[in-house]
C-alpha cells in the first residue's frame, strides 16, 4: 500500500524506514533538499541521540503529556534505537546522566544512518513542500504539494516537527495541515529556550560561563521549588542560558514575568560555614586591602561588582572593617543569587516547541487521528515535549515507529 511521509527529520526517517519495512511502498515528501536538518544541530553538533534508560525514565522526563507516550516509548525503547543505529554501522557512547551520543561525535553519522535505514527499504525521497491534505469522506487520501502536485495515498503520517529553528523547515506547517483535518492545536510556546531576565546586572556578567553551579528554580505564585539542577550556564546580553538553563525552562509552564525565581549556588561544594570560614581567612589575610579585591580569590571577576552591588557592600571598604553581619550577607548571597525570569528567548530559538497537535485526539498506540483515517501523527508536531538528555529525540523515535508499524 502506498504510504506518505510528510517530513524527512528523525520521526519522518523512522517512520518512513518502519512502514516500509512492514511492506508498504513509502515515498519522504521533505521541503530541504537535506533529511533531517535539525538533527545535524542538536548537541551542539554531537547530537545527543537518545537516552540509556527505561520507558518508565522516559515518561518522566516528560512534563506535559509524558502517560500518552508510555506505549511508544515501551514499544521502541532507547535500546531499540541504539541497535537501530548500530545496525546501519554507528558505534555509540554513554556519558554522564545516560547521554547517548555517536563516538564520533558527529551528528552528521546520526543523520546518514536515519537516511541508509531507510533507503535500504527502497523508501523514495521527494523535495517538495507539503501544502494541504487530501481529504475524502472523513479519509485522509493523500497530500498535495507547492508544486501543484497530487500523492494519493492509504495513510499519511505528517512529521513535520514543531516551530523552534525555522531554518532547518521546522515553521509549523504540520499545525496548518493538522487543522486542516479537525484537529485542536495547543498554542506552540518554546522549551529548552534561554531565559530573559528582569535582573539587568546579568549583563554585566555577559560572556561568563560557570562549570559547576548549582540552581534551584522557584516558582514564587505558590513559593514552591519546581527544578534543581547542577552543572553549566552562561551569562548573556539578555539573561541567561546554557544547559541548566535550558532544562529548566522545560518547567516554566505558564510563563509571566516575575513569576520564576532562579537561586544560583554559586559555591555548591562548601556549606555557608566553610565558605565563611574562608572568607574570614581571606579577610585576615588581606586586612588591609580593599574588600573588592580579595573577592577575586572566590568570584570570577565578572561577578565581582554585581555580588558587591545586590548585597550593598562597597568594593574600596577595607578587609578590616567588614562587620560579620556584611560577611554574612555576601556569603548567604553567593549561596542563592537571586535572578528574576522576564520571560522565554523566541520561540525561533528553541531547542524544540511545546504545544502542537493535541494528543487527546491521537490513539497513543498507533498515532492515528481519532477524527480522520488514515492520518497519523509523530514527532515534535505533537503537544509533547521532554527535557535535554536525549528524551526529545527519542519521543521522535518512538511515535515514529508506532505511526509507522501500525498501518494496517
Amino acid at each position: 500500500m502506498q504510504v506518505i511521509v510528510i517530513g524527512g527529520g528523525a520521526a519522518g526517517l523512522l517512520a518512513a524506514g518502519t512502514a516500509a519495512r512492514h511492506g508498504h511502498q513509502v515515498t519522504v515528501l521533505e521541503r530541504n533538499p537535506r533529511m533531517a536538518r535539525k538533527v545535524m544541530i542538536t548537541g551542539k553538533g554531537r547530537c545527543n541521540v537518545t537516552n540509556a534508560c527505561t520507558p518508565q525514565e522516559c515518561v518522566a522526563n516528560v512534563p506535559g503529556n509524558g502517560r500518552f507516550l508510555y506505549s511508544a516509548f515501551s514499544n521502541f525503547t532507547p535500546q531499540d534505537t541504539m541497535a537501530l543505529l548500530q545496525e546501519q554501522g554507528v558505534l555509540l557512547k554513554t556519558e554522564r546522566g545516560n547521554r547517548v551520543f555517536p563516538v564520533s561525535d558527529k551528528a552528521v553519522d546520526i543523520v546518514d544512518a536515519l537516511v541508509s535505514y531507510a533507503r535500504h527499504q527502497n523508501v523514495r525521497f521527494v523535495t517538495d513542500r507539503v501544502t494541504r491534505l487530501l481529504i475524502e469522506d472523513g479519509v485522509c487520501c493523500g497530500a498535495e504539494t507547492e508544486s501543484g502536485k497530487q500523492y494519493t495515498s492509504y495513510a499519511t503520517i505528517v512529521c513535520t516537527g514543531g516551530c523552534s529553528y525555522p531554518l532547518t523547515g521546522s515553521t509549523g506547517d504540520g499545525y496548518t495541515l493538522a487543522q486542516q483535518a479537525g484537529h485542536t492545536i495547543i498554542p506552540p510556546r518554546p522549551s529548552l529556550v534561554a531565559l530573559t531576565t528582569v535582573d539587568t546586572w546579568c549583563r554585566e556578567a555577559q560572556g561568563l560561563s560557570l562549570k559547576n553551579c548549582a540552581l534551584t528554580a522557584v516558582d514564587t505564585k505558590n513559593n514552591k521549588t519546581i527544578y534543581t539542577d547542577f552543572g553549566e550556564m552562561l551569562f548573556t546580553h539578555f539573561g541567561v542560558s546554557g544547559p541548566m538553563i535550558l532544562s529548566a525552562s522545560a518547567h516554566f509552564r505558564d510563563m509571566q514575568s516575575g513569576r520564576y525565581r532562579l537561586l544560583l549556588d554559586l559555591k555548591p561544594a562548601l556549606s555557608f560555614e566553610q565558605l565563611d570560614a574562608r572568607l574570614v581567612r581571606e579577610l585576615e589575610l588581606h586586612k588591609n586591602a580593599c574588600f573588592g579585591n580579595t573577592l577575586a580569590e572566590l568570584l570570577p571577576r565578572l561577578l565581582i561588582a554585581p555580588m558587591l552591588s545586590l548585597c550593598q557592600l562597597p568594593g574600596e571598604k577595607k578587609c578590616h572593617s567588614v562587620s560579620r553581619e556584611e560577611r554574612h550577607a555576601l556569603v548567604n548571597l553567593l549561596k542563592a543569587v537571586p535572578i528574576t525570569v522576564a520571560g522565554f528567548r523566541p520561540i525561533e530559538e528553541a531547542i524544540v516547541t511545546s504545544g502542537g497537535v493535541s494528543t487527546r485526539e491521537v490513539n497513543a498506540t498507533t498515532m492515528e487521528s481519532k477524527l480522520l483515517s488514515g492520518l497519523y501523527f509523530a514527532g515534535e508536531v505533537l503537544d509533547v515535549d521532554a527535557y535535554t538528555g536525549g528524551f526529545n529525540l527519542q519521543i521522535a523515535f518512538s511515535t515514529g515507529y508506532a505511526a509507522g508499524s501500525h498501518i494496517q
